[in-house]
């Protein structure tokens, strides 16, 4: 699944990494940035962070719950 963002200079996909099925921490969120280096969020064009199951999980709840917030006013 992959989505972009500020203004389509940051793409940001999430995937389960099959080839490291076997770690805790198999759930990629991978970063790529196409903007001016001046403007750069990261060090890296592409940056991965792996995350455990539990960690992925907290994160969407917590995009979730922001989502709700908004929502509320």
């Amino acid at each position: 699944m992959g989505i972009s963002l500020l203004d389509n200079s940051l793409h940001v996909e999430v995937y389960f990494e099959k080839n490291d099925a076997d770690l805790e921490d198999n759930i990629c969120l991978c970063i790529t940035e196409t903007c001016p280096e001046d403007e750069k969020l990261f060090r890296a064009q592409k940056t991965h962070i792996f995350l455990t199951v539990k960690e992925a999980g907290t994160l969407a709840q917590a995009l979730v719950d922001a989502i709700d917030s908004s929502k509320e006013g």
